[in-house]
């Protein structure tokens, strides 16, 4: 039995453009080849990830927000999922309410590979929000959507930064809420569940994270963050139905 039969449609909750590539890119390609539409629901647009050295000197601010939502597009189209969406915009805000943005909540590094939170996490970041009114909005987007599988990331949130960590507890009571089954991305290579080997996904996977050029350098098979860590262009992911 896999998590994946019978699902034609999955919508996959990550809290910053990038995310979705980073982590889940293989599965994606892998999913849509499938036949199976993949949707990705972003949380925040990133506003407190760094640039990498020697790009875009001088971008800030509501500028550099809307370079991350263009390089969210960019990722989105390669991997074949779609257009980009935003927690706290339609259709993923509840009924009656303006649209609100969640804004990235910062992290701070406890030891390599391992992250925790920011000391300046502001009053409209994801970690600060509301949780009920997080909570709605990704409900009635969960509705809105429609898929018969949501995917966030596992309570480690990954390597623990604290917006993924949000994600997993937001879609973690969202997901009954809106009826619909939940799996989560597995941060421990050794844990049990449905792994999938997607190594013939890496020019794809590639392709999509050039379209993020003020976070990460590719360097097949490598990726190189803007805080200069080097790690392997994900291709080897597991998921566990909750």
């Amino acid at each position: 039995m896999s998590v994946f039969d019978g699902v034609r449609r999955v919508l996959f909750v990550h809290a910053h453009p990038d995310d979705e590539t980073l982590a889940t890119g293989a599965l994606i390609v892998e999913l849509v080849t499938r036949g199976i539409e993949c949707v990705v629901l972003t949380a925040t647009r990133g506003e407190q990830g760094g640039i990498v050295e020697g790009r875009f000197e001088g971008l800030a601010g509501e500028a550099f927000v809307e370079r991350r939502e263009v390089e969210l597009a960019g990722a989105l189209a390669e991997l074949g999922a779609g257009k980009p969406m935003f927690l706290g915009d339609p259709p993923a805000r509840a009924e009656g309410l303006p649209p609100r943005r969640y804004v990235d909540s910062g992290m701070e590094w406890v030891r390599p590979g391992l992250a925790g939170p920011a000391d300046d996490a502001g009053p409209d970041s994801l970690t600060a929000a509301d949780k009920d009114e997080a909570i709605a909005d990704l409900v009635v987007g969960i509705k809105a959507i429609a898929p018969d599988l949501v995917i966030t990331y596992d309570d480690a949130g990954g390597y623990g930064h604290p917006d993924h960590v949000a994600c997993h507890h937001l879609t973690r009571a969202a997901y009954a809420e809106a009826g619909v089954p939940f799996a989560e991305v597995l941060s421990d290579p050794e844990a049990s569940g449905e792994w999938l080997d997607l190594q013939e996904h890496l020019p794809t996977v590639a392709a999509a994270l050039e379209h993020h050029q003020t976070q990460v350098t590719v360097d097949v098979p490598d990726v190189i963050h803007s805080g200069g860590q080097r790690e392997p262009i994900q291709l080897r992911i597991g998921v566990k139905e909750v």
